[in-house]
């Protein structure tokens, strides 16, 4: 393996190969060298993991902390959902996803039960009622439509409001409040101001739960009375935020691939069987959820390289799930292709616990669309969608499309 490699200053983020593959640079680094060194914007050194087997390893590896609060993260990039910090800051209490054992296996053990193959296989009809009925308002509209604002994002937001018990009325807040704070370029304090607007609107909310508890996975959390309203807080900012923000990127983003890949599209409009195999490779494919960090609590030897204690490790699922020592031709979306083991809920005791919830959410979403509007069509050139190269979640901040007829 070639160790002649330039050593990136910073993280190759531009998408200079298209709107769907990732940046060139991580790509010939990955070839190169798969676990390379980096140097951050303020001279820091710190690692960076392209490569999927190191990247599957790293991610089973609790030497690796998520803890944010044990490192400096000297980089003007996030962990998608989590604030960059300039120097180490304090645990949010119940987020989850930025703990270690045995703090993340208590918090996640509660939620565990709550969203289990076999639970979420009986809510599939319920998600196929909510993306039939968003249909049907979408169908009532003269087109051109945003399918981002009609379609993409309610569905998911539905579904997420009704399973955490969060008014449906109030999406306008979360919604708002979410988008602002997974913006890159904004202030910390605008950053901050989101994100206390969401936390002081879930922290009543669940207060109000734990004095009348309904059914549904909130109340279900706040009649533990060892967790504390900051836990319940904490908890239920992670669930609603990646309970929509993902999902309905994913929608918006699937489309204008399948509607850019026309061969791909017609022959899963003529076999719906291939749906469930299409959306793990839409998954690969667009890995919306790209960039995660982790600090090496210890020396330890990943890749043929020493990654000192102490160290920044960024690590990058997109270019782990177009490595081709892993998939065949892997910038190529292929809805025939066994996409099974992708990286795109991660990996090890961080793998994302929604991620039943998500498929069922796409397969539906995707195969009604297919199926309702048999003309879809983008209304604008390609050239001009609007890509979210700004977030921290990847995805088109609208997606305007038309069609000339639709099918019940």
């Amino acid at each position: 393996m070639s160790r002649t490699v330039p050593i990136p200053q910073g993280l190759p983020m531009e998408r200079d190969a298209g709107p769907f593959a990732p940046p060139r640079d991580i790509s010939r680094l990955r070839e190169a060298r798969p676990v390379s060194p980096m140097v951050f914007p303020d001279g820091h050194e710190g690692w960076l993991v392209t490569g999927y087997d190191a990247v599957r390893r790293l991610m089973a590896d609790t030497r690796f902390s998520s803890r944010q609060d044990i490192g400096i993260l000297h980089v003007p990039y996030e962990t998608p959902g989590m604030p960059a910090p300039t120097e180490p800051s304090p645990q949010i209490p119940g987020v989850f996803i930025a703990m270690d054992p045995p703090d993340h296996t208590r918090l996640r053990r509660r939620l565990t039960g709550a969203f289990t193959v076999k639970r979420m296989k009986q809510l599939e009809e319920h998600i196929s009622d909510i993306a039939e009925r968003q249909l049907d308002e979408l169908a009532r509209l003269a087109p051109p439509v945003d399918l981002v604002k009609e379609f993409a994002l309610p569905v998911p937001s539905l579904v997420i409001c009704a399973l955490l018990g969060v008014p449906y009325a109030d999406r306008e807040t979360f919604q708002v409040n979410s988008a602002k704070f997974l913006e890159k370029d904004v202030s910390l304090e605008e950053k901050m101001a989101a994100y206390t607007g969401l936390t002081t609107y879930l922290a009543e909310l669940v207060t109000r739960k734990r004095a009348a508890p309904g059914e549904d996975i909130l109340s279900d959390l706040a009649r533990q009375d060892d967790l504390t309203i900051e836990e319940l807080t904490g908890a239920a900012f992670l669930l609603l935020l990646a309970g929509h923000e993902t999902t309905a990127n994913m929608l918006a983003l699937g489309t204008f691939a399948l509607l850019e890949h026309p061969e791909q599209l017609a022959e899963l409009r003529a076999n719906p069987d291939l749906m469930p195999g299409a959306v793990e490779e839409l998954l690969r494919y667009l890995s919306i959820a790209d960039i995660f960090y982790r600090y090496a609590t210890e020396d330890i030897e990943l890749g043929g390289e020493i990654i000192n204690k102490g160290s920044t490790v960024v690590v990058s699922l997109l270019a782990a799930n177009h490595d081709p020592q892993r998939f065949d031709n892997p910038d190529t979306l292929d809805i025939h292709r066994t996409a099974r083991g992708h990286l795109s809920f991660g990996h090890g005791i961080h793998q994302c616990l929604g991620q039943q919830l998500a498929r069922i959410e796409m397969r539906a979403g995707f195969e009604g669309l297919l199926r309702r509007f048999p003309t879809l069509e983008l209304a604008i050139p390609a050239a001009e969608v609007k890509l979210k190269t700004d977030m921290n979640i990847y995805g088109v901040h609208a997606l305007p499309v038309t069609w000339t007829e639709t099918a019940r």
